[in-house]
């Protein structure tokens, strides 16, 4: 329109021309434009993963999710672990392990056996924030978790989203789904925010701190022995315990593509379980030695968490800071002095 209103005084023949010409430009200029300004937009990532949401995917600021889950030989093969972003393992009386394990990324449809909350758990909540579900516990670790401020959907406060599945042995056998504890929430929990950070898929620990691992074996007490088992094919480590690999009623194995234990000291909290069992409390905030496994290697590393709601903070001996892969993490806090032994 412009070549053309500015040539209106030529002839015809040349004011067709013109403008003939003056549209063809405009065209390629347009297809220019568009070509030069197209974008692609990046799908939003994971607070707690790393990994970037799939077409559909759960919406990446709904609250964490904590659920607190059974790892007693009873309660063997348990449900959703294989859907969760982040698991801890801590050891509980008598020796035996617990889990508290996060969702966020991912739902599952059964999750359980779940379980009481113990003293180390508040630490836990401080730091990662949203809901957390437990079948119950002392009344002081109870009292201690709420005033972190997390939301409560434990079974005690939200009863119906829980039930029993009566093939199974109590206390063995209490359930929930995160699409249940996400609706007793109601709407509440704090948005997510990253609890390590992420390197590259591919990279490697930095030379000179690591050294090859195809298997790596923790003794976390008399009664649990941890064996992480690298699978170079899926880039990730396959749990076993006391020699027996673990899988979940899907029949998936349990596995991990982070691997952190971090060394720390139990105390006695005074309180005893129904078997006269004393009930131990991991002291998460300090420092102390670490071990980082991802990719095919281990290091040697440090931690060192500043307060309970503060996210620890990993660093490799010679002091460079720590990034994990973007995948699922699970951390071991393993009593000081605990047994590691490494398979090249």
């Amino acid at each position: 329109m412009h070549s053309k209103g500015k040539f209106f005084a030529a002839s015809v023949g040349a004011a067709v021309l013109l403008a003939a010409c003056g549209s063809k430009s405009a065209a390629t200029t347009t297809t220019t434009a568009k070509a030069s300004t197209t974008t692609t937009t990046a799908a939003p990532t994971y607070a707690l993963t790393g990994l970037p949401q799939v077409p559909g995917g759960p919406n990446p600021n709904r609250p964490p999710l904590m659920v607190k889950i059974d790892n007693a030989p009873q309660a063997w093969p348990q449900s959703g672990i294989d859907h969760a972003d982040v698991v801890y393992e801590e050891q509980v009386e008598g020796g035996l392990t617990r889990y508290m394990v996060v969702f966020q990324s991912q739902d599952a449809a059964k999750v359980g056996p779940i379980r009481s909350i113990r003293g180390t758990d508040a630490a836990l909540a401080a730091q990662t924030g949203g809901l957390i579900a437990y079948s119950g516990g002392i009344p002081t670790f109870i009292a201690d978790v709420q005033a972190t401020g997390v939301v409560d959907v434990g079974a005690n406060l939200a009863g119906s989203a829980y039930y029993r599945d009566y093939s199974r042995p109590a206390p063995h056998n209490l359930y929930s789904s995160t699409a249940a504890l996400y609706k007793a929430a109601g709407g509440r929990g704090s948005t997510p925010h990253a609890l390590f950070a992420y390197d590259k898929p591919g990279t490697s620990e930095p030379a000179g701190v690591s050294k090859s691992a195809t298997s790596f074996t923790i003794e976390i007490s008399g009664a649990v022995t941890d064996t992480w088992t690298y699978n170079p094919a899926n880039s990730d480590w396959t749990k076993s315990i006391n020699g027996t690999q673990v899988t979940t009623t899907s029949g998936s194995p349990i596995t991990a593509t982070n691997v952190i234990i971090e060394y720390v000291n139990y105390v006695n909290t005074g309180f005893v379980d129904p078997a006269g069992n004393p009930v131990p409390e991991a002291q998460l905030v300090g420092s102390g030695n670490a071990e980082v496994a991802f990719g095919g290697r281990i290091a040697a590393a440090k931690w060192a968490k500043s307060s309970p709601s503060a996210v620890p903070v990993y660093t490799y001996s010679d002091g460079r800071p720590v990034r994990v892969l973007p995948g699922r993490t699970w951390v071991i806090f393993a009593p000081i002095g605990a047994s590691l032994t490494v398979q090249p």
